[in-house]
């Protein structure tokens, strides 16, 4: 339904834009006035007050909605005679209504749920009757608004601009509230987590396995429970591997990143340019799952294969073949954004080191390179990131098993996949084994913000201004 209503709005909108150019150009000719906006200008005028006002609604009542039909069955339900003697059994008495609605349900339906079921139907024909009245009802009183406002020949133009101006500012506003949803419930949960845990075990711990953290009650954690806890929640090894399969992963792309950049800006013909920039590129495209896939099934077994025939241990799922798929996965983020830089660069410098005699190599080394070093920065803080948050790869090539070592023909794992390790499945978020997942997102966290501050130091160092 919600879709019907977004297109309906969507094609009531594009044709007031041509009502609205045909409407003021009538005016100007029949009243003999000069209209104070190109004609354009009331045609968006009419189509943001159509559109935002009835989408915004639309989106906050898409938002509360479920809600407030919760409510009202778990309400109903219990004035019919259920009981809940919690949160969680309202919630699966609500889920088996909804399943017996949508005729998915297959178990024993007592009248309670029965009822409560033609309850939820009602209610649900009630709200979206209700939902489409009061948009249409919306879309009529704005078109009437905007359309008053054009007769009198308003500044469509300034209030076309002060309208994308509140947007611009609410999907800025948006996204810094996003922003700070996400690190204070990391910071909350990971509260309760060192409440439990000590920071230093956790920072300093050479042991990660979760998988024995199962406490009744975490607040009431005894001296000998702790010894077995401060034992499995070790950080060291988690960073370790994140940093060892991150660190083959660059010494991949960052060469030939970089080098199939500078010749693809300074070297290639327009020709060779425009056929292999594309074909670098789809490798950005490629989805990681099927990295993993060659990864597991292709590279760990060769690696293996040559490692026994050099006699060798080799594990069949290794930091080596994760490090080196990761590696040419992200190539084209420092190839496509050094080729970019690169060609940024004034051809004015290069010119300048060619009259003084320089060959090309030199001009690239001595100037280009220089000055397009923020650039290339930022590219390969850019890769970085990309492969510390990778996920599929490693857990397809590289193991699960957390383990300290620098070996690459070794098995090791992640922060991104234990995090999603741990909170695979029904967990409890009371336990220390599933708020662990918020530690590790909060110390990710404060380790690209650290690593992004050291680029930027970096990159405002070597910025150089060029008229």
């Amino acid at each position: 339904m919600n879709f019907v209503l977004i297109f309906l709005i969507s094609i009531f909108s594009l044709s007031l834009f041509f009502y609205g150019k045909s409407k003021t150009k009538s005016i100007s000719i029949n009243k003999n006035i000069k209209l104070n906006a190109l004609p354009k200008f009331y045609g968006y005028y009419l189509v943001l007050w159509c559109s935002i006002p009835s989408l915004m609604f639309l989106v906050i009542w898409t938002l509360f909605e479920p809600v407030i039909i919760k409510s009202i069955i778990i309400e109903t339900a219990a004035n019919k005679g259920a009981i809940f003697n919690d949160k969680n059994e309202a919630n699966l008495v609500y889920e088996k209504i909804k399943a017996i609605y949508a005729g998915t349900f297959f178990g024993d339906i007592d009248i309670i749920l029965k009822e409560s079921a033609i309850s939820y139907a009602k209610f649900i024909n009630i709200f979206t009757n209700s939902k489409i009245v009061l948009i249409f009802t919306i879309v009529i009183a704005s078109v009437i608004y905007s359309l008053k406002k054009i007769k009198n020949n308003n500044k469509a133009r300034d209030d076309v601009e002060k309208i994308l101006k509140g947007l611009l500012f609410a999907s800025s506003l948006i996204a810094i509230l996003t922003t700070l949803g996400i690190i204070f419930s990391l910071l909350f949960e990971s509260i309760k987590f060192f409440s439990v845990i000590n920071i230093f075990d956790y920072l300093f711990g050479t042991n990660w396995s979760p998988q024995r953290a199962f406490v009744s009650d975490a607040s009431a954690i005894t001296e000998a429970e702790y010894e077995e806890l401060k034992d499995a929640f070790g950080f060291i090894p988690l960073i370790a591997g994140t940093s060892f399969i991150a660190l083959i992963a660059m010494l991949v792309a960052v060469p030939i990143g970089l080098f199939s950049g500078i010749y693809m800006a300074e070297y290639a013909s327009l020709k060779i340019r425009r056929i292999s920039k594309p074909i670098i590129e789809i490798l950005a495209g490629i989805p990681t799952v099927v990295y993993g896939f060659f990864a597991a099934l292709t590279v760990g077994p060769f690696f293996r294969q040559i490692g026994e025939n050099l006699g060798l241990t080799v594990s069949s799922e290794s930091a080596l073949a994760a490090g080196l798929i990761m590696g040419i996965m992200i190539i084209p983020y420092v190839s496509s954004l050094s080729d970019d830089v690169i060609n940024s660069v004034p051809q004015s410098l290069r010119d300048g080191s060619y009259a003084i005699g320089a060959t090309k190599s030199e001009t690239i080394k001595k100037v280009v390179i220089p000055a397009a070093l923020p650039g290339i920065i930022g590219s390969v803080l850019l890769a970085v990131s990309r492969a510390i948050g990778e996920t599929m790869i490693v857990v397809m090539a590289a193991g699960l098993a957390a383990n300290l070592t620098i070996n690459p023909l070794e098995s090791t794992t992640t922060i991104t996949t234990q995090i999603v390790m741990i909170l695979v499945g029904d967990q409890e978020f009371d336990s220390p084994k599933t708020q662990s997942a918020f530690a590790l997102g909060l110390t990710l966290f404060i380790a690209t913000l650290v690593l992004n501050y050291i680029a930027q130091r970096a990159v405002k160092k070597y910025r150089e201004k060029y008229d």
